[in-house]
């Protein structure tokens, strides 16, 4: 047991806040306290007498409520809680939050809160794939908003797909992650993960890219994570949902991941997973290039930002521990040595990418991991069981 923390639970409007009373005992349950805040929305289909009764305190509906207001309530309510908790969280509230609005109690709370926000996302399909919410997601998740869910299946309303809310035991496992609730060997570091590829635009339909599927990247960062740490995760693109409980920045190119790794320092661990374009064209067509009866077109190529050597030469901010990847297709302990002292970082952990040990969207791998005194080797294991091989030696490490 561990000394007790609270959220402010925003429920939005959608047949899925049902699930919040759930929620709310489960919570309980782990020793966390929840302050409901209900919209008018959502109290179509829960009331504040259920939610009063599970939470054991008053609900709050309204913002000018003039007994509160008097003491500036709002704001109070904004900064009391350890964490803020939208569940569910409709296209409606999210892309008030995208925008900055605050024309309601629960879109000012979230504009006035200096907490974590973790929404667990809850709508039609279409709505879900509408490319307005998914602008509203990417801004969400580039100024810090963390997510759990959506869970994909059937909804209420017939159709089939993403949009479902996570389940209570999804959110709460998220929650605790945050608030680490659940201590582990990683509990107070800050852990700053790279993953994916990047791609390097050629036109605007064309780009220089990789095969990498940002499955070990998104692994190591769930497992820092499950283990207690404070994640930050810069990822290319990729068909992954990012861990629950994570701090997300998606980028494209590679010298967009350099800026957002540098932006996001200090670190006690940094994770240099991320399988980075080695090259880039000096300038991108603005129009599709077109064939041409003279020939092909000549690319003139520049090279890429070296992340990992760029984070193993800082004088300030450099991390306690730095670790690379390296993907090679042979003698790949040799030349993931070589790695090591080039890049003049801490650790590589060294994996072979070749035809017969290709991992590129695979669920499993072998890897090495490599310091400057040892080789540990891992045949055949889950990507989760080997960023777990990584993290608890990093754990140990840092002790």
């Amino acid at each position: 047991m561990t000394d007790k923390k609270s959220i402010l639970l925003i429920i939005g409007g959608g047949i899925a806040a049902y699930k919040c009373l759930e929620l709310i005992r489960r919570l309980k349950e782990h020793n966390i306290s929840v302050t409901p805040v209900l919209t008018k929305a959502g109290a179509e289909f829960v009331t504040p007498l259920s939610l009063a009764t599970l939470a054991e305190t008053q609900v709050h509906t309204d913002l000018f409520d003039l007994k509160n207001e008097t003491e500036i309530g709002h704001i109070q309510l904004s900064r009391q809680a350890d964490f803020v908790v939208v569940a569910p969280a409709t296209a409606d509230l999210m892309a008030k939050m995208a925008n900055g609005l605050a024309n309601d109690l629960a879109s000012t709370l979230l504009l006035a809160t200096d907490k974590d926000v973790l929404v667990a996302p809850a709508m039609n399909v279409r709505m879900w794939d509408h490319p307005a919410t998914q602008r509203n997601i990417a801004t969400l998740r580039q100024d810090g908003v963390l997510f759990v869910g959506p869970d994909d299946g059937d909804m209420a309303c017939g159709e089939t797909g993403p949009g479902r809310l996570s389940e209570p035991d999804q959110i709460v496992q998220a929650i605790q992650a945050v608030l680490h609730v659940k201590k582990g060997p990683l509990s107070g570091k800050s852990v700053l993960i790279t993953a994916g590829p990047t791609h390097e635009p050629i036109d605007p339909v064309r780009y220089i890219a990789n095969r990498s599927s940002g499955k070990q990247g998104y692994a190591l960062a769930e497992m820092a994570a499950s283990l207690g740490a404070d994640v930050t995760l810069v990822s290319g693109p990729t068909k992954l949902s990012p861990p629950a409980g994570v701090r997300y920045i998606g980028i494209e190119t590679a010298r967009e991941m350099r800026d957002a790794t540098l932006a996001n320092l200090p670190a006690d661990i940094a994770i240099c997973a991320a399988a980075v374009a080695d090259w880039r064209v000096k300038k991108s067509a603005g129009q599709k290039m077109k064939k041409s009866k003279d020939g092909l077109p000549v690319l003139d190529l520049a090279e890429n930002p070296d992340i990992l050597a760029t984070l193993s030469d800082l004088k300030d901010n450099r991390p306690h521990l730095l670790i690379g990847f390296a993907a090679e297709t042979e003698t790949v302990i040799e030349h993931a040595k070589k790695k090591l002292k080039k890049k003049g970082c801490d650790w590589i952990v060294a994996n072979d990418v070749s035809t017969e040990g290709n991992v590129f969207g695979n669920d499993e791998t072998s890897i090495h991991i490599i310091t400057k005194d040892s080789v540990e080797s891992f045949e055949k294991v889950t990507k989760s069981e080997a960023a777990q091989h990584v993290l608890l030696k990093a754990a140990e490490t840092l002790k």
